[in-house]
């Protein structure tokens, strides 16, 4: 593969290749990314082999690429793709529980995103596909991959909805007065899934309850949550609506659906409800830590993680502007640094720190909240 100057020189815009042998796929995903102006299709291909040729004049800025091909699978020209000149891939392919496990290996061996292929059976449908779509693409062109490093355009502001659009926003001072018990929220997006990884594998088993965004599709969390509760110490579910949340367990918002905190006496539960995008996303991080506000006021860590856009910029002021404490993974460490880059640009972020230390800070948050009790 050559790194020859590409077609993006001239135009200024991402360059995108899509491997698929369905000719329907790459026809639909064809349309929406030349739908976006600073997004370009650089070529199809119906297997790795005709990518690698589409690929021997230049290398795309990103790549989305199915599992199940002829002659060669996805995760196999993935895996070569990694070792030889790492380049962001987006897996594009049906979700399905019997396939979930392959997606994982997928994330491991370097993908930096999972998403479904686009669904066109309604005009709203087909909208969300789009904008999910191209956020996705622009997110991965923007990805830390290996010495990977290339002048790419700015990502454009589009419209979005706010968390108003799922829970209404309250005064701090009302949301201040609350005698709870402690619980940690967590938000993030690209690369998201094995950094989370890192951090529930460090975590002690008496940790505190723990909420989780990550922005993957629906047919995902699931295999997701029972792949990290398999190598945790503490308990990792998909959240179900009306589940409790308890001390040594991380619940995480089902692909599709967003996630609220709600107080029940001094303890807490969960909603999963349906609604809009917010911040361009279902789940949205926003939401979350919005009802972590109200709900925990100042007995709540919020963390913000890797990943693309402004999702959980507003949230984390909010959370912090209740008294909780609110951190963000550090530059160096993230594969995109959107998302924390917003929430300390808005004034949401009391310090940061390295993928690492986020553990430790958990279980630090956790010794202040006892020894605040205690006296």
């Amino acid at each position: 593969m050559n790194d020859r100057p590409g077609p993006r020189a001239a135009s200024g815009k991402i360059q995108v290749l899509i491997v698929d042998d369905s000719a329907a796929v790459r026809s639909a995903l064809s349309d929406i990314i030349a739908s976006a102006p600073d997004l370009e299709v650089m070529g199809v291909a119906s297997d790795p082999y005709v990518a690698v040729q589409r690929m021997q004049t230049h290398l795309p800025d990103v790549i989305f690429l199915d599992i199940e091909m002829p002659r060669m699978d996805g995760l196999t020209f993935l895996r070569k793709i990694m070792s030889q000149r790492p380049i962001p891939v987006v897996i594009c392919s049906t979700l399905t529980e019997e396939g979930s496990q392959t997606f994982m290996r997928a994330l491991e061996a370097g993908a930096v995103e999972v998403i479904a292929k686009p669904k066109v059976a309604s005009a709203e449908a087909l909208a969300e596909a789009r904008m999910r779509i191209c956020d996705v693409a622009r997110a991965a062109a923007h990805a830390r991959i290996g010495t990977r490093r290339r002048i790419l355009p700015p990502v454009r502001v589009e419209e979005k909805l706010t968390a108003d659009a799922i829970l209404p926003a309250a005064s701090p001072r009302r949301a201040t007065q609350i005698d709870a018990e402690p619980m940690v929220a967590i938000g993030a997006s690209t690369g998201g899934t094995e950094a989370l990884a890192s951090v529930l594998r460090a975590l002690p088993r008496e940790c505190p309850p723990i909420a989780i965004v990550q922005h993957m599709p629906e047919g995902f969390t699931a295999a997701f949550a029972r792949r990290m509760d398999g190598l945790c110490a503490i308990t990792v579910r998909e959240a179900a609506h009306g589940d409790m949340l308890a001390p040594g367990l991380a619940l995480i918002a089902p692909g599709n659906h967003h996630l609220l905190i709600e107080r029940v006496g001094r303890h807490y539960r969960v909603a999963v409800r349906d609604g809009p995008p917010v911040s361009r996303h279902r789940p949205s991080v926003d939401v979350l830590f919005r009802s972590a506000a109200q709900a925990a006021g100042a007995n709540a860590l919020g963390v913000i993680m890797t990943g693309m856009g402004d999702d959980g910029a507003r949230g984390m002021l909010e959370m912090r502007q209740v008294g909780a404490n609110t951190i963000a993974q550090d530059e160096a460490s993230c594969t995109v640094f959107g998302m924390p880059k917003e929430a300390i640009a808005r004034g949401g972020v009391e310090r940061t720190v390295g993928l690492s230390a986020i553990a430790a800070e958990i279980s630090k948050f956790q010794r202040k909240m006892k020894e605040g009790r205690a006296s």
